[in-house]
Parts: C-alpha cells; sequence; structure tokens
C-alpha cells in the first residue's frame, strides 16, 4: 500500500501539506479534489519521485510500476501508433536487446522470445490501436507523425502512452480536459477494467464520481478522506461543515435561494426527459450550498435587457473553413434550425462531428458558404471559447480589464462585480500573465457576460475550473434567463443547465429526443453499427477469391457452434443484467413521477423528498453501473463474434 506520514509540502512561502497522512490501498480508485492552487499536481509530483518531502514519510512498495501522462512532448516526428507503444519501456528495451542479439547465440535468442511473449509484445499494435480508437482516433490517423496533431490531440496521445504502460499504480491529472463525452465515456470502461491503483485528479465531478471510490480532499493543509464517490463526498462534507456551523447564515441563505430557484423551474418544467432529468439534477444542488458558501465564489451572469424571440434563425445552411489554398472545406450541410427566445440547448456529437464549427457560425466568427443565418436586431451574443483566454492582455490587471469596458462606473461597483467571480481584494490588482487557466477562464467569462447577452455561446466553459467555480458557474447558468447554446463533456454542467439537445452527426444538425443516456445509447448502437459495417464490407472483399462450398459449410457449421459455446455464457449474463436494468428502471420511473411532484418540495415533505432523492441516487448510480455491464457485456459478444470471423478467414 502506499503510505504517508506526518508530510510537509511547501511552495515557496505557502504550506501545502502540514503533516499530512494518508493510505492507498493496492486496487483502489482514489480522486483528488480541492481548490486551484491547494497542492494537488504538486502531491502528484511527490508521488511520481520529482520532488521529496519538507517533512515526513512517503511508502510506495518497491515493485509498483507507476505511469502518468506525460506533460512534455518530445518526439513529434515519431507516428502516432509507435509513440503510444513507446509507453510501454520494457517491452522496448526487449525488442532493442532483440534486434542487436547475436545469431549464433541460441539460448540468448530463446529466453529474449520468451520475454516478448511474455510482455505481450505480439499484440502490442493491436492494444495501441484499440486506445488509439477508444480516443477518438480514426484509424487513417494512427500513422500520423504526433507533431502533425494539435496540442490537445497531442495531450490524448500522451494519455494513450501512459494507459498503454503495464503498472500498478497510474496517476492521472485531469485526464478529460481534451477528451470530448464519448472518448470520456470510453475512459471511464477503461478504467473500470484497470486491475490496478488509480489516483486520479479531475474537476469532473461526473467523471470522478463514475470513477473514484474514494475522495481525498485538501483541507487546510490536511488531506480529510471521505468514502464514496464525488457525491457521497459532497454529501459527507456538507454534514461536516453543518455540524461544525461554518458559515452557517450563509449557508441558509444560499440554501434557501437554491430551493426558491428549485421550486420555480419545478412548476415550469414539462414532461420531456431532459426537463426531468433537469429538475433531478437542480435538486442535487441543495446538498451542494454549504460547498458554495464555504468557496466564496457566487457568479451571477446579469439578466438580458431584452429578449427577442426567435434570436437566430438558420435556413439550408452550409459551413466549414476556408483552407491555405484558399478552397473551402464544408463541415456542416443542410443546417435549418432556430433558437428561440429563452432556449437551453446542449450540442453533442463526436469529436471532430463540427459543433465548435456550428458555434463559431452562430457566433458570425465564421462565414456560411451557403444558405442563410438571420439574427434579430435585438440579439446580443456572449461567446466563449477557449481562444477567447488569448484575447486577456496578459501585461494588464482584472480590474484594468473592467475599468477599459466601462470607464465611468464607480471602481468599488466593479470591484463588487470581480469578487463575484472569485476575484477579491487585491487579487484585481494582480496582473493576468501569472494567473491560472482556470483564473483567465473565470475572468474572460465574467467581461463576456457584463454586456447582458441574450444569447450565450459557450464551448467547453468548464475547461481549467476547479470544481467550486465548476458548481458557481452551473448555478449561475442554470439561473440565466437567457438563451444559451452549450457543448460541454461536462454531463453534471449539460444536465443541470439545458432543457433539449441539438446532435451534430454526418455533416449535419438535428434535434435530439432524449437525454444523456439516450445518447449514451444511441452512440452504442451507432458504434455497433459502424463496426457490423465493416465485418460485412471484409467479408464482401474476400468473396471474389474461389472456394469450396461443402468445405466452407463445414466449416461454417463447425464456427456457428464454438460461437453459440462461447456466447452461451456470456448471453446467460447479459439476460440477468437486462432484466435487473428493467427492474431498476420501472423502479426509476416510478421515483421520476415523485420526484416530478411539485407537492415534494414543500417544507412538509423535506424528509420524505430526501429520502426520494436519496434513493433515486443510489438507484440511478447502480443503473449506471449496469449499463456500462451491459455495454462490456455487448463488446465482449461482439469481440467473440470478431474472434471467430478471424479464425474462418
Amino acid at each position: 500500500m502506499i503510505r504517508a506520514s506526518g508530510i510537509v509540502l511547501r511552495r515557496g512561502t505557502k504550506v501545502l501539506l502540514d503533516d499530512a497522512d494518508f493510505v492507498v490501498h493496492p486496487g483502489e480508485r482514489v480522486g483528488i479534489v480541492g481548490k486551484n492552487g491547494a497542492g494537488k499536481s504538486t502531491l502528484f509530483a511527490l508521488l511520481e519521485g520529482h520532488l521529496d518531502p519538507d517533512a515526513g514519510s512517503l511508502e510506495i512498495p518497491a515493485g509498483w510500476r507507476i505511469a502518468a501522462v506525460e506533460q512534455e512532448i518530445t518526439q513529434r516526428e515519431r507516428p502516432a501508433r509507435e509513440f503510444v507503444i513507446d509507453g510501454d519501456r520494457h517491452l522496448r528495451e526487449l525488442q532493442s536487446q532483440r534486434a542487436v542479439a547475436d545469431a549464433s547465440n541460441g539460448q540468448r535468442i530463446a529466453e529474449l522470445e520468451q520475454a516478448l511473449i511474455d510482455a505481450d509484445a505480439w499484440t502490442a499494435a493491436s492494444r495501441a490501436e484499440q486506445l488509439l480508437a477508444g480516443l477518438g482516433f480514426t484509424p487513417e490517423q494512427w500513422m500520423l507523425p504526433v507533431g502533425s496533431f494539435s496540442g490537445g490531440w497531442q495531450m490524448r496521445l500522451a494519455l494513450a502512452r501512459a494507459l498503454m504502460a503495464p503498472s500498478d499504480l497510474l496517476l492521472l491529472d485531469e485526464p478529460t480536459n481534451h477528451l470530448d463525452l464519448d472518448a470520456m465515456l470510453w475512459l471511464e470502461r477503461w478504467l473500470g477494467s484497470y486491475p490496478g491503483t488509480v489516483i486520479l485528479i479531475s474537476h469532473d465531478t461526473e467523471f470522478l464520481d463514475a470513477v473514484a471510490r474514494s475522495i481525498l480532499h485538501f483541507d487546510h493543509g490536511k488531506l480529510q478522506r471521505y468514502r464514496g464517490g464525488y457525491e457521497d463526498f459532497v454529501e459527507q462534507r456538507s454534514e461536516r461543515l453543518r455540524q461544525g456551523r461554518l458559515a452557517w447564515e450563509r449557508q441558509q441563505r444560499e440554501t434557501a435561494r437554491l430551493q426558491s430557484f428549485i421550486d420555480r423551474f419545478k412548476a415550469k418544467a414539462t414532461k420531456a426527459k431532459q426537463a426531468q432529468s433537469r429538475v433531478k439534477a437542480l435538486a442535487r444542488m441543495e446538498k451542494l450550498a454549504p460547498i458554495h458558501a464555504e468557496s466564496g465564489i457566487e457568479i451571477r451572469i446579469p439578466e438580458p435587457d431584452s429578449m427577442p424571440d426567435p434570436l437566430l434563425i438558420l435556413e439550408n445552411l452550409s459551413t466549414g473553413y476556408t483552407q491555405d489554398d484558399g478552397s473551402q472545406r464544408t463541415i456542416l450541410r443542410d443546417v435549418t434550425l432556430m433558437v428561440r427566445g429563452g432556449a437551453r440547448m446542449g450540442i453533442l456529437g463526436v469529436n471532430g462531428a463540427g459543433k465548435s464549427t456550428l458555434i463559431k457560425t452562430i457566433s458570425g466568427e465564421l462565414n456560411p458558404h451557403g444558405g442563410e443565418r438571420k439574427a434579430s436586431r435585438g440579439l446580443e451574443i456572449g461567446y466563449f471559447a477557449q481562444h477567447q483566454l488569448d484575447i486577456l492582455d496578459t501585461e494588464s490587471t482584472p480590474l484594468q480589464h473592467l475599468m477599459r469596458m466601462e470607464p465611468e462606473s464607480r471602481e468599488q461597483d466593479l470591484r463588487n462585480y470581480l469578487g463575484s467571480f472569485g476575484f477579491s481584494g487585491d487579487s484585481v490588482n494582480h496582473p493576468v500573465g501569472p494567473m491560472s487557466g482556470g483564473e483567465k477562464a473565470r475572468l474572460a467569462l465574467s467581461l463576456i457576460v457584463r454586456r447582458k447577452p441574450n444569447l450565450l455561446l459557450l464551448d467547453e466553459p468548464t475547461n481549467h475550473l476547479d470544481v467550486e467555480t465548476r458548481e458557481a458557474l452551473t448555478t449561475a447558468l442554470a439561473e440565466f434567463g437567457g438563451s444559451m447554446l452549450l457543448v460541454s463533456h461536462d454531463r453534471h454542467l449539460l444536465r443541470t443547465t439545458v432543457d433539449a439537445f441539438w446532435i451534430v452527426a454526418d455533416g449535419t444538425v438535428r434535434e435530439f429526443d432524449g437525454d444523456l443516456e439516450d445518447y449514451r445509447n444511441w452512440l452504442a448502437e451507432r458504434n455497433s453499427q459502424q463496426r457490423s459495417q465493416e465485418r460485412e464490407d471484409r467479408q464482401a472483399q474476400g468473396e471474389s477469391q474461389p472456394v469450396d462450398r461443402r468445405a466452407q459449410r463445414r466449416q461454417e457449421a463447425e464456427l456457428r457452434q464454438l460461437r453459440a459455446a462461447r456466447r452461451k455464457p456470456v448471453e446467460a449474463r447479459l439476460k440477468k443484467v437486462e432484466k435487473e436494468m428493467e427492474s431498476a428502471a420501472e423502479r426509476l420511473a416510478q421515483l421520476d413521477t415523485l420526484i416530478a411532484d411539485s407537492d415534494l418540495y414543500s417544507d412538509e415533505r423535506r424528509e420524505e423528498r430526501l429520502r426520494v432523492l436519496s434513493e433515486h441516487g443510489e438507484l440511478n448510480k447502480r443503473h449506471g453501473e449496469l449499463e456500462e455491464s451491459w455495454l462490456e457485456l455487448q463488446e465482449e459478444l461482439e469481440a467473440i463474434d470478431r474472434e471467430v470471423s478471424t479464425t474462418q478467414e
């Protein structure tokens, strides 16, 4: 096990950990949470052996292999697949030794060949390709040089390289920052089957909740341990804060305000699946109120001065980019959509489908290749994307940025406004340059919403934000009275703030009638169809060769028997999982009906509400686990079919 005793960690004059103790048992999934700057990444540097503690001791089993994501990539000319395989350093060393081994030394060659077999050398390429495919790389990209990919995709390669390495301890620092929702769901499944110990830093609360089974929280120089995932941490920490009466009056005000908002939204909610999903996500906010109060970040997005309806219409629109040679590359075609006043849409789609292209076209940053973009006269857009951070003046302070926008406003009013975005006291006078990515994102967002937009366009707004700021932003967006289009891999943010979805796929955009669980199923079905088509294509290519029909029929019969024998136990487990899923779904439907009842939110039914929400949370988590098992069993069946098909070929 990993055991830390009396650890002291300093960064300059700041004490990050003071006499801290913690234990991580083999096979555990541990999430690390804390504010930006608390020392999470420094703790990882300690675990990797890159620095020593200022005091205390850290014990890691001597034989443990540690894997982590490299932050700097130097092998830019290396083909992507080979770069990933390089993560298995032991395998590469064996291959190097085998390449230079003396051909006359039979015993040495035999030893190396056996060592290569033990290291799974002959499956290395296929294992690397599976990792690349799971993280969103197409087969055409597998052999491209690392340097040909953007920074975000290079970080995906670095993640695949870390997953490729045989390890007993896997350290993941914000692994989802550069992933879309599809890749993140794949990573959740991969980590679910990883046999070693995982220590994870993430600001994505749903990802943490899906992966972590215990939480270590940076709390005033100590590491407090909590049982369960992130939701369990929220409940336990909220209760601890309540018992300690920390900022009790502020907590009560925050709880009352959020409860009032939940009730107002509940009165307006329709029976649509996403609306009901949002009601449940909003009800979770009551548990978060004490943590919100402690964080000191209470983002308030100003209400728009006007709300035309519709705000924007796209008719038969095609859009994309102009390439270096002047030719146009069209990404989306025949897009006909309407953005209504007060609409709150989440935009779903695999990476590269065109989500950001759609947002940029709506914002006016990209000109359509064809069709029309019709904006209402009163349209006021607030557009946030990661490249907006580059517009900030690194030499100026947050207060100077805001004073340039509003030279006539009182300085104290501007300070108060920046304070709601976490810039309090003298921090408003600190230059932007040395700020963290999360601080810059908060500042950029504060400047964007200050203009009172009636349409917010948000492209991955939570990247680099810590958990407290994410929750504050989620609350602010949930309360925002204007329209919003949101691209995000943060499922909690999507569940809490949007009412419906658009899906970007196959070069166009359409309304998606469902919620995030339906989207998960849609993805699984789509991937299954694509794999089936690939198998059919391979089979069609082989049909041109003459065959012995009698031998072929005999072989097909044998393979059917083999397939049936191998599928039978898996299908039995699948049937059991489906039965339990059906039972859970029926009970969830009953609980959804209770949650949709506005009377449940009265003070008299508080205990019943908490009981219903608790049962719903536990059952929803169990249903999610069953879904994961269902997907894994489906993949196991597909793997059997592939193996049998390969035998036939």
